[in-house]
């Protein structure tokens, strides 16, 4: 994002307390183009800042904006800009996917016949085809995950947020979801915001990624950044581990043990010194080798880092 671009949101001091817990607390953040992360525990306050951002929650005190818009003031205009898809089951069972889709666009402001085209397409590129004309009380989990998927992009926004959009689908039906949403993130070129409690699935199609951790930021990056690779190797043997470890240390490596995993420091001098000593110490004691890899950062370990 360059500095004239306006960004897709932004929040300054941003606090919202209830009776009995403060969701968000002091929130300052800014969010790109493409596709966004928002992780946190359940309870870190992704749904909160999601409904404040759709102009539907008054903070306590901060301010925020979406696209340009005050959430405060001109929630209607970013509802018509942007796409939502809750978290929650939201579809009446007595309605077909087409009928619910149509309805939407309508509400979004689109003419019926218009609705009806938008409707076809969006649910043909979230892989309901025929299914799309049965009552949606039928479908599977997977299948009114894409529905909701749909209803959110079928007015073509420019930003859509997506709450938990992988909730209560098997593998399969996660790594379909989270296809799904890197095509909208690249293919239809819709900036998104996703919000999951899972880490893994947000390092494989997010651009950028915010942790927030008991309504406070913990850490705002691109993704290259959490999963950099990092100054240390992993190695494993299939034993003998305590005397590696001692031989290494013995050359004036520096070594930590992490389970079955001894981990070593690499030189930032003679990074390839390093690899030759664990390659040299594995052969002269004759051990079986399992692993010998780069640690590469996860998003996981920010919640590991000491508090400042």
């Amino acid at each position: 994002m360059t500095a004239s671009a306006t960004p897709c949101f932004a929040t300054e001091g941003l606090t919202k307390r209830f009776p009995r817990v403060t969701a968000l607390d002091d929130l300052t953040v800014t969010a790109g183009t493409g596709v966004t992360g928002l992780v946190g525990a359940n309870g870190a306050g992704k749904s909160t800042l999601i409904k404040i951002l759709l102009g539907l929650l008054p903070p306590t005190s901060g301010r925020a904006s979406v696209l340009g818009y005050d959430t405060a003031t001109q929630g209607l205009e970013i509802r018509r800009a942007v796409g939502y898809m809750p978290e929650h089951d939201c579809l009446p069972p007595d309605m077909s996917a087409t009928e619910f889709v149509v309805h939407m666009a309508q509400m979004s402001g689109l003419p019926r016949t218009a609705a009806r085209e938008r409707a076809a397409d969006t649910l043909r590129h979230v892989g309901l085809d025929e299914e799309r004309y049965r009552p949606m009380g039928g479908y599977s989990t997977g299948m009114r995950q894409r529905v909701k998927l749909a209803q959110a992009l079928v007015h073509d926004p420019k930003l859509v947020f997506l709450d938990e959009p992988t909730n209560g689908l098997d593998p399969q039906g996660r790594d379909d979801m989270l296809a799904l949403i890197r095509r909208v993130g690249t293919e239809f070129g819709i900036s998104v915001l996703v919000t999951s409690h899972l880490l893994g699935e947000l390092e494989r199609v997010c651009d950028h990624v915010i942790v927030i951790d008991g309504g406070r930021l913990l850490r705002s990056s691109a993704i290259r950044e959490f999963t950099r690779a990092e100054q240390t190797i992993a190695v494993e043997v299939e034993e003998g581990q305590q005397r590696l470890a001692e031989r290494l240390t013995a050359g004036g490596e520096t070594v930590a043990a992490q389970g079955r995993l001894l981990t070593v420091q690499v030189s930032a001098d003679d990074p390839g010194r390093t690899y030759d000593a664990v390659r040299d110490a594995v052969c002269d004691l004759g051990l079986g080798l399992l692993r010998l890899e780069q640690r590469r950062g996860r998003i996981e370990d920010v919640f590991k880092e000491p508090v400042a």
